[in-house]
């Protein structure tokens, strides 16, 4: 693994005539973006509340120093009226505290700006310009440093199983593979909220059914591999944040088992088409869709109930409510192919077992 140090953006000459030694200051700057990444912190918005105020503590030395912000925004307004009036970026004042003369004003001070890293304008994510400069390598690589470029080559696995780069030990950045894009990652920004049982039934809001609390929204990205070379593959990561690049991972998906957990009156977009459409005057039953890897077909059931099975994927158990042939139409259907589709009604699985009662689906098929 081999790093590079990243160039920063906004920056500024200050002159420390007023200021005392030995003595931390803080910097308060007034935002109106979703990002920025200083040395000295982060900070960032939200959808709802992109206007923010970055104010940290900072050491000065006596001389000149310099402040360099980098602002980046994830998504820019592209509709609504007069949209190309918006304000996005770093929209001031820059503030000092903690001098002898109290606050001073830096907005009006002698700003450089460039658009883009010193890495981009180099390619250092590509081939011919990640050799174009020295990298450190070994146990000299900088671990949780933000704004740094890291770089490592691999072979590509054998076989045709999907893959994935595991980036839970990063922060915040992007990732390319051979010279494209493998696009964004955010793993250090948790979900908030609170995870408990899901029952989906009911008027659905975007809080029903929470998962993964406390956790990354997305910890693995897909690894194209029509992408991947069979030897000496370049993967280059710019972390913004902080990460350790000793902790990425390029993960392969074997599909062992496949499960179903699906409501009897579960709505489809097929239902809803049908009866938009006035093809049909009654809803559609929902259909259990089943699937194993490339190569792979369903070689038995492990578990079949229709009617109040509890549990999830990899532990489910019969209820006090169960159609005794609910194995039967996956033993049918199912076993010996790569897909299959059951249609989740009574008839399917002897009649219903338990009339008045509000029935689902749980399947779990293993792959071989």
């Amino acid at each position: 693994m081999d790093v590079e140090p990243a160039k920063s953006i906004y920056s500024i000459d200050i002159s420390q005539q007023h200021i005392l030694k030995n003595e931390k200051f803080l910097i308060k700057i007034y935002l109106q973006l979703k990002y920025i990444f200083p040395f000295t912190g982060t900070a960032y918005g939200s959808l709802d509340f992109p206007k923010l105020t970055f104010s940290r503590g900072v050491n000065l030395r006596a001389g000149n120093n310099k402040i360099a912000l980098l602002s980046i925004a994830v998504g820019l307004p592209n509709v609504g009226p007069h949209f190309e009036m918006w304000n996005a970026g770093i929209l001031g004042p820059v503030n000092l505290n903690g001098l002898n003369e109290g606050r001073r004003d830096l907005t009006w001070q002698k700003w450089t700006y460039k658009i883009g890293l010193e890495g981009e304008a180099m390619s250092l994510h590509s081939l011919s310009g990640s050799s174009s400069v020295e990298w450190i390598q070994g146990s000299l690589v900088a671990q949780k440093q933000p704004l740094t470029w890291f770089k490592t080559t691999f072979n590509a696995p054998a076989g045709n199983s999907p893959l994935a780069l595991d980036m839970g030990s990063m922060g915040k950045g992007q990732i390319w593979l051979n010279g494209q894009s493998l696009g964004r990652y955010w793993p250090a920004y948790k979900s908030s909220g609170s995870c408990g049982s899901c029952d989906y039934t009911g008027t659905y809001n975007e809080k029903k059914c929470s998962s993964n609390c406390g956790e990354a929204s997305q910890r693995w990205y897909h690894v194209p591999r029509s992408w991947l070379n069979p030897t000496g593959n370049l993967l280059v990561v710019f972390e913004e944040w902080g990460g350790d690049p000793n902790g990425i991972h390029l993960v392969r998906r074997d599909v062992d088992s496949v499960c179903v957990n699906i409501n009897e009156w579960q709505p489809t977009l097929m239902n809803w088409q049908m009866q938009a459409s006035g093809k049909v005057n009654k809803p559609l039953r929902p259909k259990a869709h089943l699937s194993c890897g490339p190569g792979q077909k369903i070689s038995s059931v492990k578990f079949a109930s229709f009617g109040t099975p509890e549990g999830e994927c990899g532990s489910f158990q019969e209820g006090s409510c169960h159609a005794h042939h609910s194995y039967d139409a996956f033993q049918r259907t199912c076993v010996g192919q790569n897909f299959c589709t059951v249609t989740v009604a009574p008839e399917m699985f002897g009649g219903d077992p338990c009339p008045n009662v509000m029935k689902k689906l749980s399947v779990e098929v293993v792959c071989s």
